[in-house]
Parts: C-alpha cells; sequence; structure tokens
C-alpha cells in the first residue's frame, strides 16, 4: 500500500513549482491536516520543502533515499501498484520467487535499499551495502518456449546500459555476457533465474536481478574486487551522490519495454548489444561455467557476436567456437 507521505513527496518532486495544500489534498483524495502531517515527516527524512503562505509548498532538494514515493515521481501513475520497495532484504530474487509463487504478476518489481546475501553468477556473492546502490528483481511470466529464454539476460544488459547512460550522462559498456562496465570497471551484474513447470515443461517465471553499484567509493568494495569493480559515481567524477530513484525508475521502464516485447524485438535488442559489447576483438580465456573454479582456462580471441548473442571466440589451437555461456575474462597485456 502507497503511503500518503510516498503520495505527497512523489507529487512535489513532480511540481516545478509551488503547489498549494488544498490542491495536494484534491488530488490525493486526503485532508489537509494529512498533507502538513506528511511534509512534516518528509522534512524530518531530510527532504528540503520550502512553504510560503498563499503559494504553498515547493521542493528544494531531497536526500538520495530509494523509496517509492521518489520513484513514483518518474513513473505513470498506477505503475508502482506493483513495485515494492525495502529497506533491507536477503534476496530481492528470493523476495520476488515467494511473491512470484503467490501469483504476483508479470512486470512486479522488488528494490531494496540493501541485502544482505546478494548472490551474483556461479553461486558468487554480490556485495550489496546500505545507501550506495540499486538491488533490483524485475518477474516475467513469458508464454515461450524455455529454450527462447536464454537471450533475456543480454536484454537486460542493454536495458541496464541505457538507463544509466540516460539518467547520468555517461555511457557504459557491456562485457559478455552481461557485466556493465564504465572505463572498464564493474559497476554492475546481473542474475537471470527461471522457474519451470515441471509437469508440462512450460516457464512459469523468470526472475531478473539486477544489482548496480551507483554511489560506492573504492574502499567500500573487499580488498580483493577492488581493481575489478566500481561505481557509476567514482568512475563519473561526479563531485555530489547520485540520486539513485531516477535510475531505478528509468530501469523499471525499460525492463517493461522488454516484458511487453519479448521476444519480438529480437533484431533490435541485438543490434544495441553488439555496439554496447566491449569484448569483440579482444583476446579472452574461457572456462566452463559448470567447473570455472578448476578448469584450465583456453585462450584465444574474440571475433564476434552470433544472432543468438553467443560469442564467436577463435582459440589459440585454430579452433572456432561460438560459446552460450561461461566465464570469459580480458586478457590484458
Amino acid at each position: 500500500m502507497i503511503s500518503t507521505k510516498d503520495h505527497v513527496i512523489s507529487r512535489l518532486i513532480r511540481s516545478e513549482d509551488f503547489i498549494s495544500g488544498e490542491a495536494l489534498s484534491y488530488e490525493l483524495h486526503i485532508s489537509r491536516a494529512a498533507v502538513n502531517t506528511a511534509v512534516k515527516t518528509l522534512r524530518a527524512d531530510g527532504y528540503n520543502i520550502e512553504s510560503v503562505t498563499n503559494k504553498g509548498y515547493r521542493l528544494k532538494g531531497r536526500p538520495d533515499q530509494l523509496t517509492l514515493g521518489q520513484i513514483m515521481a518518474d513513473l505513470p501513475n498506477g505503475r508502482c501498484d506493483t513495485v515494492h520497495v525495502l529497506s533491507k532484504v536477503d534476496s530481492t530474487n528470493k523476495y520476488l520467487k515467494e511473491l512470484a509463487f503467490d501469483g504476483a504478476p508479470s512486470g512486479t518489481v522488488v528494490i531494496s535499499d540493501c541485502q544482505t546475501a546478494g548472490r551474483g553468477r556461479l553461486g558468487r556473492s554480490f556485495i550489496s551495502p546500505s545507501g550506495t546502490g540499486i538491488y533490483l528483481s524485475y518477474l516475467m511470466r513469458p508464454t515461450i518456449r524455455p529454450e527462447l529464454i536464454s537471450t533475456v539476460t543480454c536484454w537486460s544488459a542493454v536495458a541496464v546500459a541505457d538507463s544509466i547512460s540516460s539518467v547520468c550522462g555517461v555511457n557504459p559498456s557491456i562485457k559478455w555476457v552481461n557485466d556493465i562496465l564504465i572505463n572498464n570497471m564493474k559497476i554492475c551484474g546481473i542474475l537471470t533465474e527461471m522457474s519451470i513447470e515441471p509437469e508440462i515443461g512450460s516457464i512459469s517465471n523468470v526472475i531478473i536481478g539486477i544489482g548496480i553499484n551507483v554511489n560506492e567509493i573504492p574502499s567500500d568494495f573487499p580488498e580483493e574486487i577492488r581493481s575489478i569493480a566500481s561505481s557509476i559515481r567514482y568512475e563519473g567524477r561526479f563531485n555530489d551522490p547520485i540520486l539513485r530513484s531516477p535510475i531505478a525508475a528509468k530501469l523499471i521502464q525499460e525492463l517493461d519495454k522488454i516484458n511487453s516485447s519479448f521476444p519480438e524485438a529480437h533484431d533490435i535488442y541485438l543490434d544495441r548489444y553488439k555496439s554496447l559489447c566491449s569484448t569483440v576483438g579482444l583476446d579472452v580465456s574461457v572456462v566452463s561455467a559448470h567447473n570455472h573454479t578448476s578448469e584450465v582456462p583456453r585462450t584465444g580471441k574474440v571475433l564476434g557476436l552470433g544472432d543468438d548473442f553467443s560469442l564467436r571466440v577463435l582459440f589459440d589451437d585454430g579452433h572456432e567456437e561460438s560459446l552460450h555461456s561461461g566465464e570469459v575474462s580480458i586478457r590484458r597485456l
């Protein structure tokens, strides 16, 4: 349920000028006293709300908080009816799986300010501290054959890159298959999980889990990953913290596009993915996904991408192969 406070701050963010308490009361179907109480609460939460007699209220500044009210301001009316914003959760993917089991509709979103047990690909943990990143999971219920769903992760990588570019004015790239990079530093990971109806072999649901590093500094990361992990703010050289809610809202809109056009818009997303993929032409080492900790890496050069988003690699032994999964590392000379 969307609170009065969320409704009020969403309306104030959308307004470029003063809006009267009477107008807020009328638009939101609440009393003037309820408006006044919401404004007082928002001020206590760090929002700079100006009030002038005979003019009303105007938002002059807002803190970087992932709240439903802030996200609502950048989404169409009614979209947040199926958006769940949490302050803390073990895993947004896990939380959304439970909602999906209970019948949550396609397009349901879970966002959390932090995760206590965030997960990445290949069983790795995903560092998810409070107040710095976006941890978002999106539910799809596509009516297609399971073998066609594998490319949705690549589509999602395009959605993330385009959302960051649109809101922040920086230009991320994609390291195959789904790492989002700025200045060759990873700022986002994607974990897609599919559930199958075992009796009939059809897809029950697909959950796209996305973790974006927005405002972290190097010391926020464990020492062992500081050479490869960073954030939008640090790589973009932004002096002030980046507001996370507009990025989250834009990402929801981009994922909604995927949900409504998958798989018909395949060629559009393939072309966009190819334009963003920075792995083509590089020397790489490759291990299989199921044996990535003990397998001896194979080395080669990336020739390009297939129409199914596979990675075409010419290995050093002269063998060419199209990879559909695996762990690909860039070889730095």
